[in-house]
């Protein structure tokens, strides 16, 4: 196994901008997403969004990929059904103790609500640009979504 190769200081220079940018942004729509009428906390939130992303999806996995213990997703759980946002699945034939996650119609059209006014608030502030600046973003989704893959 070779060493790893030293990082550019021009990396991590750039890497300190991003990561403080990036990090300014997904606050920004974060609180955007806090007046939303559904008054779910932002760990309701994500998990929402990822069981869209993952239908089906058991607690103990979504636990695992959560990083979160079992009894507390548990209870996020039950109380995201109590709000008839998710429902479980009918049990797994070939264990009958795991049931998968889904959302439900409420559950849905709640997380559409959400991605809507976040998107919405967003495309608002990139109508602000001056076109070089929504050009240079542009190109710099390719980039961005390399890292992210």
């Amino acid at each position: 196994m070779s060493p790893e190769k030293p990082i550019p200081q021009h990396a991590i220079a750039l890497a300190d901008e991003l990561r403080v940018a990036l990090h300014h942004v997904f606050r920004r729509i974060r609180q955007e997403s806090d007046n939303d009428p559904s008054g779910l906390t932002l760990q309701q939130k994500m998990l929402l969004s990822t069981i869209s992303l993952h239908p089906g999806i058991g607690v103990a996995e979504l636990a695992r990929m959560e990083k979160l213990r079992g009894p507390t997703m548990s209870g996020h759980i039950k109380a995201l059904e109590g709000l008839d946002l998710v429902r479980r699945d009918a049990p797994d034939p070939e264990d009958r103790r795991r049931s998968g996650l889904l959302l439900t119609k409420h559950g849905t059209t709640v997380l559409e609500d959400i991605r809507t006014r976040r998107r919405d608030w967003l495309a608002r502030k990139l109508a602000q640009l001056p076109p070089e600046g929504a050009a240079a973003l542009r190109n710099a989704l390719v980039y961005l979504n390399e890292i992210g893959e």
